[in-house]
């Protein structure tokens, strides 16, 4: 019965991969563009019914002014390669909230929020623009699809290896069933969470550089990020990885980035 299933997992696996955006990386996905926006608009009406808007009209105008301009770059770009239908049922938007915390986020379908606490570290428009390529790749790159796709092939697994050890004594199954957890956390969620923060930073250079912000920008912002303390959690134990390389593996990119580069 488990080799049945697990056939059922593989074939599942296989036949369900789409290629990212700019990278070709092959990425699983399970769930459909219109359960995720749905979910995602239900989401973010919930945060926002609950959040205070910033009543700061100039930074507020920054928010709008920067992500207006790369996700019309992004649009734009889209248009040529003959890929508009895959931001089908976005709408986007922006808003910046009273918030103390250094973050941002931007949600499947284009809802962008903004927490006042980043500002001191984005500092100008170019800084902020290097938050928001990064979180408006999260969305383009259907990054949520795919974290929801592993949970749902995570949670095959757990299955399959219950099916297994169901004959074996409760102290082995225990045993074999926290070392799973373990496994599918440490070994697969997380390191795979981290690749999607690399692959965001590199699209999201792109990004910036087509609305025509200096991808350097990037490591001086990271550089500030670092000397403000964030991030202060070891890479092997977080979803994002450590200031420190991803500062690395942004100097090695921005060559690479600079054909995009429209000042």
């Amino acid at each position: 019965m488990y080799k049945k299933a697990t056939l059922a997992l593989i074939v599942l696996a296989l036949s369900s991969c789409s290629s990212v955006l700019l990278t070709g990386r092959k990425q699983l996905n399970l769930v459909s563009d219109e359960q995720v926006l749905a979910l995602s608009d239900s989401a973010y009406h919930s945060f926002m019914a609950t959040s205070v808007v910033s009543g700061k009209p100039v930074d507020n105008a920054r928010v709008l002014r920067v992500g207006k301009k790369i996700t019309t770059a992004v649009e734009a770009y889209m248009n040529e390669q003959g890929l508009s239908d895959q931001l089908k049922g976005y709408s986007w938007e922006f808003h910046l909230v009273k918030e103390t915390s250094v973050n941002a986020f931007c949600m499947p379908g284009g809802k962008i929020v903004v927490f006042e606490g980043i500002l001191p570290v984005t500092q100008t428009d170019a800084g902020l623009a290097v938050v928001l390529g990064h979180e408006i790749a999260h969305a383009v790159a259907k990054h949520t699809n795919e974290r929801m796709s592993q949970q749902m092939l995570t949670s095959g697994g757990a299955a399959v290896v219950s099916t297994i050890l169901q004959k074996k004594s409760q102290g082995t199954q225990a045993l074999i069933g926290t070392g799973y957890t373990i496994l599918a956390e440490y070994g697969f969620t997380l390191p795979f969470s981290r690749k999607q923060e690399y692959e965001a930073d590199r699209l999201g250079l792109i990004f910036m550089a087509m609305a025509g912000y200096d991808p350097q920008e990037s490591v001086n912002f990271w550089n500030r990020m670092a000397a403000s303390g964030s991030s202060t959690v070891p890479e092997l134990m977080g979803t994002h990885p450590s200031n420190a390389n991803r500062i690395s593996n942004l100097q090695k990119l921005i060559p690479e980035v600079q054909k995009f580069y429209k000042q």
